[in-house]
């Protein structure tokens, strides 16, 4: 059996996404901020990776994404993105959310 760290990268790249956001509520953060999260745990992150996640992560209706005009993305979560990061709804598959322990 072989392990595909791509795999667990991408869901855990998504689940720092959520945290980020959830602790930036209600305004949201910059994806530059995201970004500097993510790279503490993948110092080689790229945004362009971290855009790929968020857009993600914006389709499963989870982060909503406003593209500014001079380029920069904001990032917001969604109300299932804060049932998501609070347990209280079930997390499908595609998120390396961690099991709930307490």
């Amino acid at each position: 059996m072989t392990i595909d760290m791509g795999k667990i990268r991408r869901e855990h790249m998504r689940w720092l996404i959520l945290l980020t956001l959830n602790n930036a509520r209600p305004l949201g953060a910059y994806e530059g901020i995201a970004l500097s999260v993510v790279q503490s745990e993948y110092q080689d992150a790229t945004a362009l990776e971290l855009r790929r996640e968020a857009d993600y992560l914006s389709d499963r209706k989870m982060v909503d994404i406003v593209k500014e005009p001079n380029g920069r993305w904001h990032l917001d979560l969604t109300r299932l993105g804060t049932d998501i990061v609070e347990y209280t709804v079930d997390c499908a598959p595609g998120i390396a959310r961690p099991v709930k322990y307490w």
